[in-house]
């Protein structure tokens, strides 16, 4: 199956998919995408990792492209202009780069470093402006993805996108505090968690900017839409979870659908990965259904109004580019550093991210 590469030319890469990650129905099912921006994409994220100091340049010229989080946004948010596409990639490689802090914060006990931290995560999210010039690089670099990303679409949506977020940086407390303590939840504990820890409604929030319409809850909160949204996200942290387990259970981690089942349902390793295949073939499935109840909505807001036009066209946007999170997710996860632990000098200690006492300053 060609993937896209490494790079910013337009020859394909054949990737080799290990049998135990392999899904058929998506490399059949789901053909893969690219946003056409997506070259001048990779470089300006690229600098703009350096400019704000989320990487050191070294490890920003040897990890970065390879790392592919462009890549996974410029395969999800087809069809955004390329100024929305910048903002969401550049909020993405933060998430990313937030998420190494917070698993270094854990690893060196650092938990006064991570407390303030997460208090300076929400100040940012409601008055970005004021942290542009924060003294932690991690919350500048935050504070400029809101200042682009809010200004897209109006308040309302605003308003809605930092409830959400301040959701996840709850939910990234309540991981810290599982993993020092060795915590592993239960299946259903788990799941809801995963819910907010992947930023489910995030990434979901941001088809409208590239849409280019604030879908009305009435709209945003029908069951077929939600369904759709949600099963797609599903599958996103499922099979990050499938594709990380290796990592995490190196890196003693507790957070992971596979740890999970096999602590509280007394599965071995292989059970469990087998259980997860189901879980995740079911989740496809289910949301090649779902995808079509969408769509007859979507369809259906068509009423002869320019309004009902407008509408229909931006749920269809945004349901095309749910399909498209599935082939976007499953090629990273096999073309992306961050996966390849086999690769790592120490299995439980990334290469690409600065493993000294950051936020301890």
């Amino acid at each position: 199956m060609p993937a896209f590469p490494h790079s910013t030319t337009s020859t394909p890469t054949a990737i080799a998919v290990p049998p135990s990650l392999s899904l058929p129905v998506i490399e059949a099912a789901f053909p893969r995408q690219l946003h056409p921006y997506w070259p001048r994409l990779q470089e300006k994220t690229r600098t703009w990792l350096l400019e704000k100091r989320l990487m050191p340049a070294d490890k920003v010229a040897e990890y970065a492209d390879g790392l592919c989080y462009t890549d996974l946004m410029a395969g999800y948010y087809l069809g955004a202009p390329d100024e929305v596409l910048q903002a969401i990639a550049d909020y993405s490689a933060w998430f990313f780069v937030w998420d190494d802090r917070h698993d270094r914060d854990i690893v060196h006990r650092r938990p006064g470093a991570w407390r303030r931290l997460r208090f300076r995560l929400h100040a940012a999210l409601d008055s970005p402006r004021d942290h542009l010039r924060h003294e932690d690089p991690l919350v500048a670099a935050f504070a400029d993805c809101m200042v682009r990303l809010y200004s897209f679409l109006p308040q309302s949506w605003n308003t809605r996108f930092a409830g959400h977020f301040h959701e996840v940086i709850e939910a990234y407390d309540r991981e810290f505090r599982n993993r020092t303590k060795g915590i592993i939840p239960t299946v259903e504990e788990y799941l809801a968690l995963r819910r907010l820890t992947f930023a489910h409604w995030i990434w979901t929030d941001l088809l409208e900017p590239s849409a280019g319409c604030e879908l009305p809850d009435g709209v945003r909160k029908n069951p077929a839409f939600q369904r759709a949204a949600l099963l797609s996200q599903e599958f996103a942290a499922w099979y990050n979870d499938l594709c990380s387990l290796p990592k995490e259970i190196a890196g003693d981690e507790v957070h992971n659908l596979g740890i999970s089942l096999i602590k509280h349902q007394g599965l071995t390793l292989e059970e469990a990965i087998r259980e997860m295949r189901r879980l995740i073939g079911k989740c496809v499935d289910a949301f090649l259904v779902a995808e079509d109840d969408a769509l007859r909505f979507a369809d259906g807001l068509d009423d002869g109004t320019v309004r009902g036009k407008e509408l229909s066209t931006a749920v269809r946007a945004c349901v095309r580019n749910m399909r498209n999170w599935f082939s976007a997710v499953y090629w990273f996860h096999h073309e992306s550093g961050r996966y390849m632990v086999d690769s790592w000098d120490d299995r439980s200690t990334p290469p690409y991210v600065n493993n000294e006492a950051a936020g301890e300053k």
